[in-house]
């Protein structure tokens, strides 16, 4: 490289420097300087190959502010000028951004343009253009992302019709997504999104950042979109992100729980935890996790909470237990009515299987003679729940047309209308009429006695007591033929970590940790998919709550009242024999005959009843 000045008739800006097609640039700020002193830095300049021409690489600048002199009619000297050896094409690039880097940092659509004729034309790599400039590969990868959007998204950026959020969402666009952006640009009627706005629209209305992902990104089978930046990714499909980050909650969930966390709540999706309703407690004294799922996919754990109006109570409990009083029970794992529900279907079972056993029944209705119950004097067990849906879901149940077919059966015995809908006990009309009753259970055979005393047994069987569990423990009714799953039961379940134990329980730990975050509808609705067969979900047959099973189970390790029940009476039951099978049922009793016409039937021997 040699020296020279050169008369300034003789340069002309070459097409290698950086803002060789751009308008002439204001030059104010260095005019003074160059009228009064000339130029003092040498532009550096190549021979253009047409006679004693030369390019200017870098000092385009400088080259316009002494024409302005010219100009206006001043005189200059011929322009210091540093002359390059011919065909150094890159290093005059490179002399020529490094210069405008210096001096004024260049939009990232112009350093684009310089680095791929770098690249592209003069053989550079990546590594070389960011050594020669100091800066990092990854982002002259940034600026080389550019390429990949349409000329004409560049020439806006360029302009600063769009700004930087902007381009680099349209970096995250397929080339067609990019023309009907433009489209849209282009129509006065239409509103074409930016930045944020932007990613909805690419992503069909819901943008998910790979940020905020619980799961290994390297594992998850989805396409995930990254912008041509390098920077952000978003997930392409969000109903399959939802489900591994749903996955990912439920993981998380289990070790809370398995780390000593009594209870660990899932809120839905896009619900926040009010911090403000509840009272910072730890572990050791009762509580809680919340997890949090944002809509945009951002999981927060809220470690050792408990609602204001529990952690009161807690320590109230704390207090009372202190002073040797007993506690106040804490939330149960069903409400009051889904527990009614429960109750009255599990009431309905063990007096339908009770029918079946007419020499157990005979044995319990001793011990109620003896004992007494509730019902006991005598009452029949109404069924009647609080709500209507609850009290015909037990009345159309199959449980109870099996106990209507003996109740039917038994009223033949005993003289009386079989079409009669009336229940049994509890009609006391005069002693003549127990006189009579007794006339017609003399006229009896001990086994149909037997079969009159199982019906009034299970009619005056109370409901949701520790005998149903007795019962049912002990004759093991088959639920799965007896109750079928119904709106009733469905409509009762609110509670979150309830209805994704109880999908777990139909459809499966993946199903169920898949949906950890969905609301309890959303969730109810895919466990009656499985139990109907619907929306491409496999049939599962024969399911029976836990809960009305025999004996029953819980799907938290919250109270249950059932469970209570039956554990305390399970040691008494389990050490019971075998009950005998039960017998047939008589496809018709004999008709009915008149009590007078009747000699009471001998009874040679006492007839042994089998346990």
């Amino acid at each position: 490289m040699q020296l020279a000045n050169i008369d300034i008739g003789k340069l002309s800006i070459s097409k290698l420097n950086m803002r060789h097609d751009r308008k002439p640039p204001d030059v104010s700020d260095i005019l003074p300087s160059v009228r009064e002193r000339g130029v003092l830095t040498p532009l550096l300049v190549r021979p253009s190959g047409e006679g004693e021409t030369f390019e200017i690489v870098a000092g385009r600048r400088r080259y316009f502010a002494v024409r302005a002199i010219l100009e206006d009619g001043g005189e200059i000297e011929p322009l210091p000028c540093a002359i390059m050896e011919p065909g150094d094409d890159a290093a005059a690039l490179e002399a020529s951004l490094i210069e405008n880097l210096a001096r004024l940092d260049p939009d990232e659509v112009s350093r684009w343009e310089t680095f791929t004729r770098l690249i592209r034309r003069e053989g550079r790599t990546v590594e070389d253009v960011a050594r020669t400039f100091g800066l990092t590969e990854a982002y002259v990868h940034k600026v080389m992302a550019l390429g990949n959007l349409l000329p004409r998204i560049r020439a806006l950026y360029a302009q600063g019709d769009i700004d930087v959020a902007t381009v680099r969402s349209l970096t995250l666009a397929t080339k067609l997504q990019q023309k009907d952006w433009l489209a849209m640009v282009d129509d006065p009627e239409q509103r074409a999104p930016t930045g944020e706005r932007l990613k909805a629209w690419l992503f069909g209305g819901q943008s998910i950042s790979t940020a905020v992902a619980l799961f290994d990104l390297a594992a998850y089978p989805g396409q995930i979109v990254v912008n041509l930046f390098g920077e952000d990714g978003y997930f392409a499909d969000p109903d399959q992100f939802w489900t591994a980050q749903n996955e990912a909650v439920a993981t998380r969930r289990d070790a809370l729980l398995d780390a000593g966390w009594g209870e660990v709540e899932v809120l839905a999706t896009g619900e926040r935890f009010r911090s403000w309703d509840h009272e910072a407690t730890p572990k050791d004294k009762g509580g809680r996790v919340y997890v949090t799922v944002a809509a945009n996919g951002e999981v927060t754990v809220n470690e050792g909470w408990l609602p204001a109006k529990e952690a009161r109570r807690a320590r109230a409990a704390a207090a009372r237990a202190e002073a040797g009083e007993t506690a106040k029970a804490v939330k149960p794992e069903t409400t009051s009515a889904l527990q009614q529900y429960i109750d009255l279907h599990r009431h309905a079972a063990a007096r339908s299987v009770l029918a079946d056993h007419p020499g157990i029944a005979f044995r319990l209705m001793v011990a109620h003679a003896i004992i007494g119950s509730t019902l006991w004097k005598v009452e029949a067990e109404s069924q009647r729940a609080k709500s209507d849906p609850v009290t015909e879901s037990v009345a159309g149940g199959e449980a109870n047309s099996r106990f209507d077919a003996r109740r039917r059966a038994v009223l033949a015995l005993l003289g009386r209308p079989r079409d009669d809908t009336e229940v049994i006990v509890g009609r006391y009309s005069g002693e003549t009429a127990i006189v009579e009753l007794f006339a017609r259970l003399v006229s009896l055979d001990d086994a149909e006695v037997m079969a009159v005393a199982a019906v009034v047994m299970g009619e005056s069987l109370a409901a949701g007591g520790a005998v149903v569990e007795a019962v049912g423990g002990y004759l093991k009714p088959d639920m799965a033929a007896m109750w079928q799953p119904d709106d009733a039961f469905f409509g009762l379940i609110r509670d979150r970590q309830v209805a994704n134990a109880l999908l777990r329980d139909v459809g499966g730990k993946p199903v169920a940790n898949g949906n950890v975050a969905a609301k309890v509808r959303t969730q109810i609705g895919i466990a009656r998919d499985f139990l109907a067969g619907a929306n491409n979900r496999e049939k599962v047959e024969g399911w029976t709550p836990k809960w009305l099973a025999f004996p029953p189970g819980r799907y938290t390790g919250r109270d249950f009242s059932s469970l209570a029940l039956w554990e305390a009476v399970a040691r008494k039951v389990r050490r019971l024999p075998a009950p005998g099978p039960a017998p047939a049922a008589e496809a018709e009793p004999a008709p009915p005959v008149e009590v007078e016409a009747q000699a009471p039937r001998p009874q040679a021997e006492p007839v042994a009843i089998a346990a």
